[in-house]
């Protein structure tokens, strides 16, 4: 019993510092507007068993605990107080519920799209909402900080928060759920080199579609002409659509998230600018619908091909 609590104990471990080491990761790489730890969090609230869900926690919360403590002094104890509660403990009081009600699969195997996209959103709207309040009791703290009007700048900023955890994660988990359902597929049978090669999707990714957003992304970020620059970013998309039209679900999930970076290298920098925020809001539409018509479509090949399995048994 001994040797085995430890055993558990060192899995915990193990999860808490691999989990702790990409949300550094992630959370150096996101801005408000595009969150990727939101994509990192649900990822792993989706497929870890609930049992390691404090690993979670730790992993999330130490750095948080580092950061509100040095910066104490400056914005108060309660901003300390709210800024060392994980984000992650917060979205596991929708995840848990949502996981329990409807798992990842269905009795078929197939994945339940609606969920996953539920889970994104509602997930997006408690981030938004708890660094709104983290934002309030550092304000109420140094009330004669340079601080935005409330009435006029935090509705922006709600929905600039909102849609880039949403986006955050549709740039993530997506992926991440494609990539495993693939390799499950594999059905014990090794991944190699040239088994990833002769994939119609990894061809079609690197053959033409990184080339297309790397020049779309080039023309946005050196261009002068505002005109340009939005019609630019728009056809960002234009990937997005063509692979969800010949890979599914999967090409949805791949091509959402090599547009969702390149629109956000594009990104001025500057919290709730509405020509970014209108673009997000077209990509976030974009991949939410190919995901969910994509994986309709992927049920509903699985059902007919189950039936047409099970009256050539019968017959």
């Amino acid at each position: 019993m001994t040797e085995a609590r430890w055993q558990a104990w060192g899995q915990h471990l193990a999860i808490a510092a691999a989990y702790g080491a990409l949300y550094e990761v992630t959370r150096h790489l996101s801005f408000p507007q595009w969150m990727l730890t939101a994509g990192l969090r649900l990822a792993c609230l989706l497929l870890l068993p609930t049992r390691y869900w404090p690993a979670l926690a730790v992993g999330e919360g130490l750095p948080l605990l580092e950061n509100a403590f040095f910066l104490a002094p400056d914005f108060g104890v309660a901003w300390a107080v709210s800024e060392s509660v994980p984000m992650v403990v917060l979205w596991m009081a929708l995840l848990k519920p949502l996981r329990q009600r409807w798992p990842l699969h269905d009795d078929q195997g197939r994945i339940r799209m609606p969920v996953i996209l539920s889970a994104a959103l509602g997930a997006a709207i408690i981030t938004a909402a708890a660094t709104l309040l983290t934002a309030v009791t550092a304000i109420l703290n140094t009330p004669t900080g340079e601080w935005p009007d409330p009435n006029t700048a935090w509705p922006g900023y709600f929905l600039a928060y909102t849609l880039g955890a949403y986006l955050g994660a549709l740039t993530l988990t997506p992926t991440v759920l494609a990539l495993r359902e693939r390799f499950l597929a594999l059905d014990g049978q090794p991944l190699s080199v040239t088994r990833i090669w002769h994939s119609a999707l990894f061809r079609d990714v690197l053959g033409w579609v990184l080339p297309t957003l790397a020049t779309l992304t080039w023309i946005a970020v050196h261009t002068h002409d505002d005109t340009v620059q939005q019609a630019a970013r728009l056809a960002l998309i234009g990937p997005v659509l063509v692979l969800a039209w010949r890979h599914g679900w999967h090409g949805t999930a791949v091509g959402g998230m090599a547009a969702s970076i390149a629109l956000a290298i594009t990104a001025p920098g500057v919290l709730a600018d509405p020509a970014t925020l209108r673009v997000q809001a077209i990509l976030a539409l974009v991949v939410s619908g190919g995901l969910l018509v994509g994986a309709w479509a992927a049920a509903r090949a699985k059902a007919k091909a189950t039936h047409a399995g099970s009256r050539t048994a019968h017959l």
